[in-house]
């Protein structure tokens, strides 16, 4: 059991990988969002999020749910952070009406602030644990890697976006690219 844990210990992703990793990828949010204006409203189906959407979604998200619960959970995990409402927020917070290149440009500035953050911990204890309301016990460095799973899954968000609408706005098969 002891050789069990050490191997989990020893072949994980480390943290500064992960945080590492984080900072990577607002280039890549960057250049998948970057000069996209002609299409940010834009939607496949009425219940799918538009770019725009998404952008509000990752802007909210990095401020209000993955740095808060990181910060709370490494400096006072006996404290419950404050509650969010994901889903809820694109109306309340009347998502399709927001500036698109105002809230990205938002967005890369609070990954930078996140970053910027992140590696300004000193010891930070990795191990402390966070009791979700509906997901239980969660590590600091179980919210570090979801962090960046989240990163990944709007990742296939977007490109999902972006070749719907080029489908949709070519008028042309695109079967000759390979299966999506």
């Amino acid at each position: 059991m002891a050789k069990q844990n050490l191997f989990l210990i020893f072949s994980c992703m480390k943290p500064d990988q992960i945080i590492q990793q984080l900072q990577a990828n607002r280039a890549v949010f960057k250049s998948l969002l970057s000069d996209k204006e002609a299409m940010t409203k834009w939607k496949p189906t009425p219940e799918t999020w538009s770019l725009l959407e998404i952008v509000c979604h990752l802007y909210d998200e990095e401020r209000e749910d993955f740095r808060t619960r990181v910060f709370n959970t490494l400096l006072t995990p006996e404290i419950q952070p404050p509650s969010i409402d994901p889903p809820g927020w694109v109306t309340q917070r009347k998502y399709a009406q927001q500036d698109y290149a105002e809230k990205l440009m938002a967005f890369l500035e609070e990954r930078n602030k996140s970053i910027k953050k992140l590696k300004a911990l000193k010891n930070p204890q990795w191990k402390n644990i966070y009791v979700h309301p509906f997901a239980g016990e969660l590590t600091a460095y179980q919210l570090l890697a979801n962090w960046l799973a989240h990163d990944y899954h709007h990742f296939r968000q977007i490109n999902r976006r972006l070749y719907e609408y080029l489908r949709e706005s070519s008028k042309v098969g695109l079967g000759y690219a390979g299966d999506w």
